[in-house]
């Protein structure tokens, strides 16, 4: 990686020949580390998983099994906050075959991370399509001093998880370019920009999609041991904002003091360079819209505050709590992408009526298809697993053995960011994951005096830094066609192997902001506590 495009071509024409630095490149091609052979498994691996929607089916399937199985032999347990003997329910049974045909449409319509995401993505999905938040990416970047341009980059991917798809399809190619306009390797400008949008996904400064995808799997699966337990949107708030600047410094630390200078001088000539540039420039017209929408976003930003603040403002309860804002919040995201993002498009002519806003609201639904196929599949799958009572047998037989062998406290909480991490490796969709993994883990953590807020920070936190590393990001082949304008032979292993020291340094470093979350007792969000007490 340390050659540059016209070394490569050199080295190629020396193989080539006879000559002695030839033979030694010819004689060290068939080495391989292990790390190249890990990869290839990883690869060939992953790339013979069903779809997400073929492997919820047959995990239901399982389940169903598995709960024949349990009723037949017995199985049971002692729920620990009531004493009450939990026993396996048979899926299978007369009564629950028809519950699963009479509650189908029930079930998928009350599945709680449905409306949530699809609400949020209603307004992201205008902002997005007018360019708003594709503009806002470009003149944050392109006005920030030489001196800062990578920290800047690597900031505006973490940000842009506020509608991901801009991040993966704008700033990553725009990382290049401007590395490339001052003189620096653009493969390095690129990885910064990726590590930023994907290793940083998680993390941000205001509340994603994101956040309510993931409690609305959180809060289920903590019922399964207290039916009254309430998570709020903003569970993971203060932590994910505190991981910003972390990985701002990570990310330039790495970009600066080992890729560049692993990568060298580049003195290639990039493909298409012209036409992107055209394409990418800010007009007057676009810098008007952009102010206009920051007077939008400032006035909504205003009249939320209004809701809240005043003593007995709406969205408050009657005792002064701030549960009804929480409650809210989902509704406030849609309307501070919304707002702003009608009026960029008005200004800039991309909104001439309201049937394009309609059209827009349409495409972002249309957009969701995958993810609502997804949902229905899930949906039965959470509820099954409920029916069954085989998530709540899975929690309390877990937290007994892992409190038998005395593993708990910090060590247990940063094991399980590792399996998350691992498990990212082969599903890509933290929604697939999470829909899986928390009716087991929440339910037995909680048990083990763990909240659901903290079980889910830490599942946040695994499942970001090997999104660079995994082929089956779905965005990875296009990170590859990006990087291929610069160098033509990149290939996968080159891709992840720059991507490597960013994900290393991703994962220790976030992870010890988790420990000292835990050691120093630090809320993760509003009301969202690190212990979860038995009653």
């Amino acid at each position: 990686m340390g050659n540059t495009v016209s070394e490569k071509k050199e080295d190629m024409s020396m193989e080539s020949g006879n000559g002695e630095n030839g033979n030694k490149e010819d004689s060290a091609k068939p080495k391989r580390s292990f790390f190249d052979w890990f990869l290839d498994v990883v690869e060939r691996g992953g790339n013979k998983l069903p779809d997400p929607v073929t492997v919820f089916a047959i995990i239901i399937g399982l389940v169903m099994i598995i709960s024949l199985i349990s009723y037949l032999l017995g199985v049971s347990v002692v729920h620990p906050n009531t004493g009450e003997e939990i026993r396996a329910v048979n899926l299978f049974s007369g009564e629950n075959i028809q519950r699963m045909f009479s509650e189908m449409p029930q079930t998928f319509a009350e599945f709680p991370p449905l409306g949530l995401v699809l609400v949020v993505m209603l307004g992201i999905g205008v902002a997005d399509r007018t360019g708003l938040v594709t503009t806002s990416l470009k003149r944050f970047v392109e006005g920030t001093p030489g001196s800062l341009i990578t920290a800047a980059i690597v900031f505006a991917g973490i940000m842009s998880s506020l509608a991901a798809d801009a991040g993966y399809v704008v700033l990553i190619p725009l990382g290049a370019v401007i590395f490339y306009g001052i003189g620096r390797h653009p493969l390095a400008g690129l990885a910064a920009a990726f590590a930023g949008v994907s290793a940083g996904f998680s993390a941000n400064l205001v509340l994603t999609s994101l956040d309510p995808l993931l409690v609305g799997f959180t809060g289920p699966a903590a019922n399964i041991v207290d039916p009254d337990y309430y998570v709020n949107v903003a569970a993971n708030w203060y932590i994910m904002i505190a991981l910003v600047p972390v990985f701002v410094i990570a990310g330039w630390y790495v970009t600066e003091k080992i890729i560049e200078p692993r990568l060298g001088k580049y003195e290639g000539t990039p493909e298409g360079l012209e036409e992107e540039d055209e394409n990418s420039k800010i007009t007057p017209l676009v810098r008007k819209g952009h102010r206009w929408a920051g007077l939008v976003l400032l006035l909504s930003l205003i009249a939320t505050a209004m809701l809240v603040i005043p003593e007995n403002a709406p969205l408050r309860g009657e005792e002064g709590e701030l549960v009804p804002f929480y409650q809210s919040l989902v509704a406030i995201i849609f309307f501070i992408f919304l707002l702003p993002g009608i009026t960029y498009g008005i200004v800039t002519k991309q909104i001439k009526s309201d049937k394009d806003v309609a059209k827009m609201t349409a495409e972002s639904m249309a957009s969701m298809g995958a993810y609502i196929v997804l949902a229905f599949v899930a949906a039965h799958l959470i509820a099954f697993f409920n029916w069954s009572n085989l998530g709540l047998i899975i929690a309390v037989t877990g937290a007994e053995l892992l409190q038998g062998i005395g593993f708990g406290g910090v060590p247990l909480i940063v094991a399980f960011i590792f399996v998350s991490a691992f498990i990212n490796l082969f599903i890509g969709s933290a929604s697939a994951k999470w829909a899986i993994m928390a009716p087991v883990f929440v339910p037995m953590l909680m048990l083990m005096g763990y909240s659901p807020e903290l079980t889910q920070a830490a599942y946040r936190i695994g499942d970001s830094f090997t999104n660079i590393l995994t082929p089956l990001l779905p965005y990875f082949p296009l990170v590859i066609i990006f990087a291929q304008k610069y160098q033509k032979d990149i290939g996968l292993g080159t891709l992840i192997s720059l991507m490597v020291p960013f994900s290393i340094a991703f994962g220790i470093f976030s992870t010890l902001v988790l420990v000292v979350w835990i050691l120093f007792g630090i809320p993760l969000g509003p009301d969202s506590p690190l212990i979860y007490s038995l009653q």
